[in-house]
């Protein structure tokens, strides 16, 4: 059994507001846009980080992080890119990927919309944690948190708070 806390579209910003989630955490994911490596590195000095690059992301989190995430965590196996489309709207080699890996889980980021929406052709679940960081449009810094536990998602929650309320480390 594994408790994951998703985010992403940091753009930089990790806060104790991030970091009371990260605690409580077996693993963390980031689905992109991490925006500053100090926030990658603030997580991993508590919690195993799985991550991806985003569009807004340099050389250095490039360097780091690969562009796509294809792993399997308690059985269930996971498949994560920061653009990537939803059900019905995927980037052709998303879907393709999705095709040919037929994962459980399909994460991006992106949008800084909350979504998690099952997709009945590919029999696969796709969560989109929305945007944890202060920069971007959205009203609402939003992750989610959920359980894995032998190949079987439970217990997701999502998490979220005010845009204007940045709490410091």
């Amino acid at each position: 059994m594994k408790k994951i806390l998703l985010l992403s579209d940091t753009h930089g910003c990790i806060d104790e507001a991030i970091l009371k989630y990260v605690r409580q955490a077996d693993e963390v994911w980031h689905a992109g846009d991490i925006g500053d490596l100090i926030v990658a590195d603030i997580i991993k000095k508590s919690k195993p980080l799985r991550a991806v690059y985003g569009n807004i992301d340099g050389t250095e989190a490039r360097l780091e992080f690969p562009e796509e995430l294809i792993f399997t965590c308690e059985g269930f196996k996971v498949y994560m890119i920061h653009i990537g489309g939803y059900p019905g709207k995927y980037r052709a080699e998303v879907r393709e990927r999705i095709k040919d890996e037929k994962p459980g889980l399909y994460i991006c980021g992106h949008s800084h919309i909350l979504k998690v929406q099952y997709d009945n052709q590919f029999n696969v679940l796709h969560m989109n944690p929305g945007a944890a960081g202060i920069s971007g449009f959205h009203q609402v810094r939003t992750m989610l948190r959920f359980i894995i536990d032998k190949g079987v998602i439970k217990e997701l929650e999502i998490i979220e708070w005010p845009k204007n309320k940045k709490t410091e480390q």
